[in-house]
């Protein structure tokens, strides 16, 4: 049965309290919206904003658009609204060098705000464009019906078809393990071979991401921590083949609901540049905001959580392409052996990188304190880029997250304020807008900041 958010009922009092509250955040840019275009975007803001804080780490998973893919990490439209709200001028134009699942973008369309997005998972890049754009229901139905009658009568080469992926991904596995069942693996292959034959590429990249948030549940595995981990019980967990069309079905049914009740926007117009950020700012020539969040320096490959969709849907065809994305990724993490080549400096940082090199002999991986630095060269690059594209006096805004290693913490709102401030930079705000948990190895508490750098290009 599908589920539908329509279903939630709110009380009055909630409801009168969250018009008090959008009125306060949405005003500044109501001016822009037509009436018609003004209900869509409360009535979407509305099922957000009733159902939890303002937080980055916000679980919106069966919310209008979100539902599509259950993203690990995302903002919640609360705060990118709020973020808007904190702007001296409604910008025309917003720029995000880390798309993740699309929230900015989106959230900017409903306000009425260009959006640019920078992703460089194929998978997820394909996830934020399938939101932004705009769809004729009638063939997007079509479309479906289609994929799901050639999927129904198409015969797959197993063998082919994964010759290069993991071993452990299809039944035998290795040492008694794998991620698919064969004939569960082989009505996830017809049906992404029947979607890519789609004439419409747009119908196409929808239903891939659709087909792709079906494989989780289909697998025997779960998202865990930085990676994911089996099942309990797997061996003893059955999945039909049947039960691909079945999801595949449900999802595209939520997915259709969202795109009739909300497919009409203030703004319909988007560019999503498909790449590494640190090179692809490039191609920007310019933009009056930028709002993001970048991958955390944490020792964490973003890549890993999605090793399942990227090969499976085809992204991912052999262990050379896996490695040429994983490195075009941030250096946040040492789970691929790269270079770490850096002379970015400041006070902060230089301090941070004596203490790490002191305790370098108990660090889990000798390489951290290189990646730190690295990391923050990185983010320079970013920054320099946005100092080149942002107008000035306009504003970036960008949530950092803290780490720390061998009991050092890594201030990385503070660290970035004083490399900003050699780009130009002028410091608006520096907000703490969460506590995270730290590794077990590092106390397990909830010691880590999460933290809104606000920024004004000079």
């Amino acid at each position: 049965m599908m589920h539908s958010l329509f279903e939630i009922e709110h009380r009055e009092d909630s409801v009168e309290a969250l018009r008090e509250e959008l009125d306060g955040h949405i005003g500044a840019v109501a001016s822009r919206l037509g009436a018609s275009s003004r209900m869509l975007a409360e009535s979407w803001f509305a099922r957000h904003a009733l159902l939890g804080p303002s937080s980055t780490n916000q679980d919106t998973h069966d919310l209008p658009f979100q539902r599509w893919y259950r993203f690990k990490e995302a903002f919640a439209p609360r705060a990118v609204v709020e973020a808007f709200s904190k702007l001296n001028c409604v910008p025309a134009t917003c720029i995000d060098p880390f798309g993740g699942s699309g929230t900015t973008a989106l959230t900017g369309q409903f306000l009425g705000v260009r959006p640019t997005t920078i992703e460089v998972n194929p998978f997820l890049a394909d996830l934020i464009e399938a939101k932004l754009a705009s769809y004729e229901p009638d063939e997007l139905i079509s479309s479906y019906r289609a994929v799901v009658d050639a999927a129904a009568a198409r015969q797959v080469d197993m063998a082919q078809a994964m010759a290069e992926a993991p071993p452990t991904f299809i039944e035998p596995g290795v040492n008694g393990r794998w991620i698919f069942s064969a004939a569960v693996a082989e009505r996830i292959l017809a049906h992404r071979m029947a979607i890519d034959d789609l004439a419409d590429t747009k119908h196409a990249r929808m239903l891939r991401v659709l087909l792709g948030s079906t494989l989780i549940t289909l697998s025997n595995v779960v998202i865990s921590g930085k990676g994911r981990r089996y099942r309990r019980g797997w061996e003893r967990r059955t999945v039909t083949p049947a039960t691909v069309a079945r999801l595949f079905e449900i999802a595209f049914l939520n997915a259709i609901e969202d795109v009739v009740r909300f497919g009409r926007r203030s703004c319909t117009d988007y560019t999503l540049l498909r790449g590494d950020a640190r090179t692809a700012l490039a191609e920007v020539e310019g933009a009056d905001f930028s709002l993001f969040s970048p991958p955390y320096p944490n020792s964490f490959d973003y890549t890993d959580i999605y090793n399942v969709e990227l090969w499976m849907l085809g992204y991912l065809r052999n262990s050379a392409e896996n490695r040429t994305l994983r490195q075009s990724t941030l250096r946040s993490h040492v789970q691929i052996k790269r270079s770490y080549d850096a002379t970015i400096r400041s006070p902060l940082l230089d301090d941070t990188l004596e203490r790490l090199n002191a305790h370098r002999a108990e660090l889990w991986d000798r390489d951290i304190p290189d990646m730190v630095c690295a990391y923050f060269e990185d983010l320079n690059a970013i920054l320099a880029e946005l100092q080149r594209i942002i107008t000035p006096g306009g504003s970036v805004m960008m949530v950092v997250g803290d780490s720390r290693y061998a009991g050092v913490s890594i201030d990385v709102g503070a660290i970035t304020v004083e490399i900003a401030a050699k780009l130009g930079f002028d410091l608006k705000e520096l907000s703490q807008m969460r506590s995270m948990r730290s590794s077990a190895q590092q106390g397990g508490g909830y010691d880590l900041g999460e933290t809104l750098v606000h920024l004004i290009r000079s």
